[in-house]
């Protein structure tokens, strides 16, 4: 028989795993500035309703939506400089990323600085595709929808729009950032459709195997 100290030893030893796995989970730093993206969306939103000046909201919602987003490239790089990746990390990059985009492109729906069908497409899409992923990842297949070159030019170009719909005026005196956001949301749309097109151009083979 197993002494009882011994066995409580190894539930005490059970937990302290268990602690490290969560902490290692959802403690990292490049993890906790990806929270930090998700942190951002009520901030973002809040402040328009603060009893400020608009062009302070504005400038206020542009610093904060390009500070958390250059995060996403950070906590990146400091995953692979500190060795500290995990499944968990790459599922919640891409989300926190979405939330922050979806969230930004309401407010600027909601301030009448973009089309609601623009929104539209670009909210559809980034559903559709995550499902898609979420399909072709239970079925093995998920190399087939792999991150493209087209995809991440989309995303530049979108996260170049955002913060200029969001600032809403001359910039330096020189550059109209509304006139450019606009055209900048728009190419971001085409985009959009495109790299959706693309994607499901690549998943359709898989899909065809399965179905026959």
């Amino acid at each position: 028989m197993r002494p009882r100290g011994a066995g409580v030893s190894a539930c005490r030893h059970g937990a302290w795993a268990l602690r490290d796995t969560i902490a290692a989970m959802f403690f990292t730093l490049p993890t906790l500035l990806t929270w930090t993206r998700i942190v951002a969306i009520p901030l973002i939103v809040g402040v328009f309703y603060l009893p400020i000046e608009q062009q302070t909201a504005n400038m206020t919602a542009t610093v904060m939506f390009i500070v958390f987003a250059w995060t996403d490239w950070l906590d990146g790089f400091l995953a692979r400089r500190l060795n500290q990746t995990s499944s968990f990390g790459a599922f919640l990059d891409p989300v926190a990323d979405k939330f922050l985009v979806c969230a930004s492109l309401l407010v600027l729906v909601h301030l009448q600085r973009t089309d609601v069908f623009v929104a539209l497409i670009i909210i559809g899409r980034e559903i559709a595709i995550s499902a898609l992923r979420e399909w072709m990842a239970k079925i093995g297949a998920s190399k087939s929808v792999a991150v493209h070159m087209l995809g991440k030019v989309k995303t530049t170009v979108q996260m170049v729009a955002i913060p200029f719909l969001l600032y809403d005026a001359r910039l330096f005196d020189v550059i109209d950032t509304r006139w450019w956001g606009q055209v900048l949301i728009w190419v971001s749309a085409v985009l959009t459709v495109w790299s959706m097109v693309y994607y499901l151009q690549k998943a359709l083979p898989e899909i065809r195997a399965r179905v026959e």
